[in-house]
């Protein structure tokens, strides 16, 4: 059985980026990482596309499958919790809508898309029997046309299906995310070997680091995203220019996306003028949603309990090697030197304090004359965009 395991040499591996689809900019930002290693699923869809994780799932394991074909080791990687655990334990035998249910569906809810109103449309799936409904991402048509498919067809609420993943949990009487013990650690769980309807392993690692240093990461990153032609915002451009609207679909809702959409509708609304406060206003509100982002990625990886961690703080080299050696281990334990290994504990008293008082320090953007330039492109091509300004709240 082939491992579905990590960083062999590079001639021997391809990339399965198991994440929401991204674009051709993301290929143009970073041409050196994908010539290096052959990756897949990026640039399948366009961004006015909904897409479930359950086609995904599918289209993830077909990608794998054909790379195994070609003798090669597929790199599985990915922050989207949902969707790895969807690609490792299976999706939901939930069948698939009718072309007439689909058809009755979209009909119930078209006018309540139209008019915006989102609190209608809610009540009346809860009311159609899923009350689960209620909990969806605010502007989640997706996943509310997919609730009342599911209701029409089965009589069911999407609730009612079971999921793979969930029986393991019962089988291994595995805690959830609220069950740590008061002194916020988690049980201490090993896993190689699971049960799947796939025909390979899985070798699970995810990379933190004390969470300070990652916040500070994730704060420079999004420094970076802004920088160049091809950042976040030229993207965000785009994206108004094509129609769309932050936070109408899984595309816009996306953390970055929607930050810079709303930011680019707001200095719009001023001819394309903005302040360096209203700069570093936007830049904070991404850094901070990014961060917010990292703590329920945490939690999430936490509680599976097939990962193990390790301090991506420590030298790139020793992580690498850790990787490969548990990839070329033929025995069923992993032993992670304890140099490498990383805590799942929640925090400690010290990291606790620290986080009380940490505040972003931006690298790039520091004074208001180091957003110059992005202001002036905001101000000659950021804003000119065909699609009518629209009232929007930046929040």
């Amino acid at each position: 059985m082939a491992k579905s395991s990590v960083l062999t040499p590079f001639r021997c591996t391809e990339a399965l980026i198991l994440d929401q689809p991204s674009h051709q900019i993301e290929i143009e930002r970073y041409p050196s990482e994908y010539l290096e290693v052959p990756h897949h699923l990026i640039d399948i869809l366009h961004p006015s596309e909904e897409y479930s994780v359950g086609q995904f799932c599918n289209d993830a394991r077909q990608a794998t499958k054909d790379i195994l074909k070609r003798g090669r080791v597929p790199i599985v990687t990915g922050g989207t919790g949902l969707y790895l655990r969807w690609f490792i334990y299976g999706k939901p035998d939930v069948p698939k809508p009718s072309q007439e249910v689909t058809a009755e569906v979209h009909d119930m809810l078209v006018n309540f898309e139209t008019e915006h109103d989102w609190e209608a449309a809610v009540e009346m799936v809860v009311n159609a029997g899923d009350p689960k409904a209620c909990s969806l991402p605010r502007n989640d048509w997706y996943r509310l046309r997919r609730s009342l498919e599911i209701l029409k067809s089965t009589g069911l609420p999407p609730s009612s299906f079971r999921i793979p993943y969930d029986s393991f949990r019962e089988n291994l009487n595995l805690p959830d995310a609220d069950d740590f013990v008061e002194d916020g650690s988690s049980p201490d769980i090993s896993i190689q070997n699971i049960e799947t309807d796939l025909d390979y392993d899985f070798l699970c690692f995810f990379l933190s680091s004390p969470r300070v240093a990652l916040y500070r990461s994730i704060d420079f990153r999004c420094e970076d995203m802004l920088s160049g032609p091809n950042g976040v915002l030229s993207e965000a451009r785009w994206l108004l220019d094509i129609g769309l609207l932050p936070n109408t679909n899984p595309a816009t809702r996306a953390i970055g996306y929607r930050q810079a959409m709303e930011y680019l509708l707001y200095c719009s609304r001023y001819g394309g003028e903005s302040s360096p406060r209203d700069f570093y206003g936007f830049l904070n509100r991404f850094q901070t949603a990014s961060r917010n982002f990292a703590k329920r990625q945490m939690t999430w990886f936490r509680c599976e309990p097939i990962y193990h961690w390790l301090n991506a703080s420590k030298p790139l080299d020793m992580i690498l090697q850790c990787i490969y050696d548990a990839y070329e281990n033929e025995t069923d334990t992993l032993e992670i030197p304890e140099s490498l290994r990383m805590s799942k504990d929640v925090l400690d008293s010290r990291e606790a304090s620290e986080l009380k008082i940490y505040r972003s320090r931006n690298r790039q953007f520091v004074t208001r004359e180091d957003c110059a330039s992005v202001l002036e492109w905001i101000r000659s091509e950021g804003c000119k965009s065909e699609v009518p300004c629209v009232e929007t709240a930046v929040v």
